[in-house]
């Protein structure tokens, strides 16, 4: 059966886009950025994202486009004879669900909290009672169940149409109509009273957040954001290399995606912070900073109601457009490696990743007293996939692009450079042998050692 293919280059780049952007971007960026003193993080974010961000990227596409076949079949493909190499390629599905597990219950907080708004919950309540609005919806299994529900029949009604009809033209309606949000949005923000000292916070360095929040914490925060954002190292970029044209560089596309999924992050900051500095919010109010900070803005911005439904909106989507994107990796895995039809491989890995999506959400009532290590099953599964999975398994691609016990740097090269735009040149094998995996290894590391404070 002849593979299937994206019917234009912008549905390339949209739906790829949309599997990096989601809750990297728009929930967890902006408390990490706020907690790590702002401008300073964000500057040393966006140079991470260039020397090693851009790299991994290309390497997940190569595997894709250089195979045609989903992470599995596509290192059996591409392998040394005799060699083993594959066997991450499992791993890689294992993180894909995993990275839903969690993925799922959040998204379904986002839509949860835009039909919130539309229909009026915070209208004429207490700053007070936005606090119990949160906490009674994490309280529910029930209201979670229906949310998280939704947003795993999206995600594979969406996939079950397949890559054109499905995931290419809901994505590109889905991303423009976020990238219109976000830019409305963000100049209301900009126009709040007050929102100088926000944008001020975001966007210019303040050294001295290096003595408050130490300098190493900043760049391992900045360096594993990276990472996250853009959902490398679990393979769920390399599906869509697999369905890739060969009109341009690898390297071309990665910086289209990187720069799109950049400026959704750099945009939702720009709607946080000056409303958090308006209205006089803490701007690193952690991971209840969009659900319990931000409806309090909007209660008291003239139209809060309207604006709190539209970021909310966006929110949606923006989550939605990850949801979908690393769906398609277990259903074309089981397509490939099973035989099954796409129709089979839909229904299953829906029925296989809600009931998987459980154990998070009934982790903040009726498993509520399930601690692991110290965290609860939302912050276990989210450090699993943001420490372990995401920095290994971009160790692991690193390896095999390479070096020749893999598939070797110059089929790596060659297969990147296909096609018109930015080329890797031959030197750049030192940089990605010897600098690259030290600068995962420091990411992979930091990541496992308890952090002060």
């Amino acid at each position: 059966m002849e593979r299937e293919s994206f019917q234009s280059r912008l549905g390339f780049i949209l739906v790829s886009a949309g599997c990096a952007i989601g809750i990297g971007n728009v929930w967890k960026f902006p408390y990490i950025a706020g907690q790590n003193g702002g401008g300073l993080f964000v500057l040393i974010y966006l140079l991470f994202l260039a020397i090693m961000g851009i790299p991994i990227l290309t390497m997940e596409l190569a595997l894709g486009r250089g195979s045609g076949l989903s992470i599995v079949k596509a290192y059996k493909k591409l392998e040394p004879k005799g060699s083993k190499w594959h066997i991450h390629g499992w791993f890689c599905l294992a993180g894909c669900y995993l990275l839903m597990m969690f993925y799922t219950t959040v998204s379904g907080w986002m839509i949860d909290y835009g039909w919130k708004f539309a229909t009026g919950t915070f209208d004429g309540i207490e700053a007070g009672q936005v606090d119990a609005v949160f906490g009674d919806m994490l309280g529910s299994p029930w209201e979670m169940l229906i949310f998280m529900g939704i947003t795993v029949l999206i995600g594979f009604l969406v996939c079950f149409g397949g890559v054109k009809n499905g995931l290419e033209r809901v994505s590109k309606w889905m991303m423009l109509a976020l990238l219109a949000l976000i830019i409305v949005l963000a100049v209301n923000s900009i126009f709040l009273s007050g929102a100088g000292e926000g944008l001020k916070f975001y966007l210019m360095p303040d050294f001295s957040s290096i003595e408050r929040v130490g300098f190493m914490n900043i760049v391992s925060s900045a360096m594993s954001q990276a990472f996250f954002t853009l959902s490398l190292g679990v393979g769920s970029m390399q599906i869509f290399g697999s369905y890739m044209s060969r009109e341009s560089t690898l390297t071309s596309e990665a910086v289209r995606i990187t720069v799109l999924d950049t400026f959704v992050a750099v945009m939702s900051g720009l709607i946080i912070f000056p409303a958090c500095f308006s209205y006089d919010v803490a701007p690193a109010e952690g991971p209840s900073l969009i659900f319990v900070a931000l409806p309090k803005i909007f209660m008291n911005m003239p139209l809060g109601r309207l604006w709190g439904t539209l970021f909310f909106v966006f929110m949606s989507f923006a989550s939605l457009s990850t949801v979908t994107a690393v769906f398609e990796n277990p259903i074309s895995a089981c397509i490939d490696n099973f035989g099954w039809s796409r129709k089979k491989s839909s229904i299953i890995n829906c029925s296989l990743i809600f009931v998987l999506s459980l154990p998070c959400l009934l982790g903040f009532n009726l498993l509520s007293g399930v601690q692991l290590f110290g965290m609860d099953i939302l912050g276990m599964e989210d450090f699993l996939v943001s420490n372990l999975l995401l920095p290994v398994g971009a160790l692991v691609f690193l390896l095999f692009c390479s070096y020749k016990f893999g598939w070797g740097f110059e089929n790596y090269r060659k297969e990147t450079n296909t096609g018109k735009g930015i080329k890797i040149g031959k030197g750049m094998v030192y940089y990605f042998k010897f600098i690259l995996p030290l600068l995962i290894l420091f990411i992979l590391i930091s990541g496992l050692i308890p952090k002060n404070g």
